[in-house]
């Protein structure tokens, strides 16, 4: 029995109940934030056109600190996370320059509107924020009720602590870091999934996992919505309404597909130790204007990073592997065979092999995770072989 010792870093995330008051104040503390950053852009955008040179955040961090004294609403943020919010802008100019030297000259930090920011980060538990039992104590806001669905571990050390507001509700955000803890090493089979639009995931064992569409299913009412929106007035009451009603879909959109990867990935991880899926270059993907929509309906990108981040707590493997001619190399020879994206079914001329494209898909990705080391070649005797004990995996 294998054991391996790993340090976790877990974010949980609980609802907050707020009266009245403490939602005024929170928006407020929102408002001063976003306030801050768009201050903090203008001055970098400002002296690299005026005078050609950079503001670094040291320089912003002072000036913040001498505002204080003339403006209420930044006296009243707690330093540490104004200086989050000025290190969040920090992040993006370095991002930004980091992208201009690979060639990629998009992305250049954009000022926020009510629309675009959402998040109050505090970086230090206890410096502005205390989270004790369900109750949560905030600065200049009072003492918050948490619905503390599941606690957090004993020996947890909190990292940071962010709120955000989703549509018309508020969220805590605990990010925290457990000790090193011995994990079992999964000894369960090993398999390989196709991720797709017609089924959400393939398996190389033949199971078909249908795919939900939650935008799909929620189209006709968004059209509905945003139609209205439309025909409202702009900067009034009702067209306020109508993006929130926006809001509140797409929010329930997002949290059904969150929950659906999530209970997927964890059943892949209790009866598989090792799960071979492609390396996927989606962004090139959602150039297809015909599948867009569909690619990102399906979320392929979150769900390998939830299967694997489960994956690392289980003892199990996930293995990217490449995704060249998967669906028209044939699992059974090798030989390649031409499909468009309209044929559903492989069937091979040289060995009779006849299944339907994911399958064999699945089953090339997993050949590909027992590649023998240096060979370039896939070891296909091991489809051929019945069930697949991880300790056979063969990692280059």
């Amino acid at each position: 029995m294998l054991y391996i010792s790993i340090e976790m870093i877990r974010t949980f995330k609980y609802r907050l109940w707020l009266n009245r008051n403490q939602e005024r104040e929170l928006g407020i503390m929102l408002e001063t934030h976003r306030h801050l950053y768009n201050t903090c852009l203008e001055q970098r955008k400002s002296a690299y056109e005026n005078e050609k040179r950079s503001i670094t955040y040291g320089e912003q961090s002072s000036w913040y600190k001498s505002q204080r004294a003339s403006n209420p609403y930044f006296a009243r943020l707690n330093f540490s996370s104004a200086q989050a919010t000025m290190r969040r802008l920090d992040k993006a100019f370095t991002a930004f320059f980091r992208r201009i030297k690979t060639g990629d000259k998009s992305g250049y930090p954009r000022f926020k509107n009510a629309d675009r920011f959402f998040s109050i980060e505090f970086p230090a538990h206890g410096d502005g924020i205390r989270l004790t039992d369900n109750r949560l104590r905030i600065q200049h806001v009072g003492i918050v009720k948490v619905c503390l669905h599941r606690h957090l571990p004993e020996d947890a050390q909190i990292r940071t602590i962010t709120v955000t507001r989703e549509s018309d509700k508020w969220y805590l955000e605990v990010c925290f870091k457990t000790p090193d803890m011995a994990i079992t090493q999964s000894t369960l089979p090993a398999v390989g999934i196709d991720v797709g639009i017609e089924h959400f995931l393939t398996t190389s064992d033949g199971e078909h996992i249908p795919n939900p569409g939650y935008l799909k299913s929620a189209l006709p009412k968004l059209r509905i919505v945003q139609r209205s929106l439309s025909r409202k007035q702009k900067n009034g009451r009702n067209r306020a309404k109508a993006k929130i009603r926006i809001r509140n879909l797409h929010t329930r959109v997002k949290n059904h597909r969150s929950e659906y990867r999530h209970k997927t990935s964890l059943d892949l991880i209790r009866r598989y130790g090792t799960i071979a899926v492609e390396s996927l270059n989606i962004k090139d993907m959602l150039g297809n204007r015909r599948l867009a929509r569909a690619i990102s309906d399906a979320a392929w990108s979150a769900f390998i990073t939830t299967l694997t981040h489960k994956a690392e707590r289980a003892g199990a493997a996930v293995v990217q592997v490449s995704s060249q001619n998967t669906s028209q190399e044939c699992s059974g020879c090798g030989q390649i065979v031409q499909k468009k994206l309209s044929e559903r079914w492989h069937s091979c001329p040289s060995c009779g092999l006849y299944l339907h494209r994911d399958v064999n898909a699945a089953r090339n990705i997993l050949s590909r995770a027992f590649a023998l080391p240096g060979s370039g070649k896939w070891d296909r005797t091991v489809l051929n072989q019945g069930t697949v004990s991880q300790e056979a995996v063969c990692f280059s």
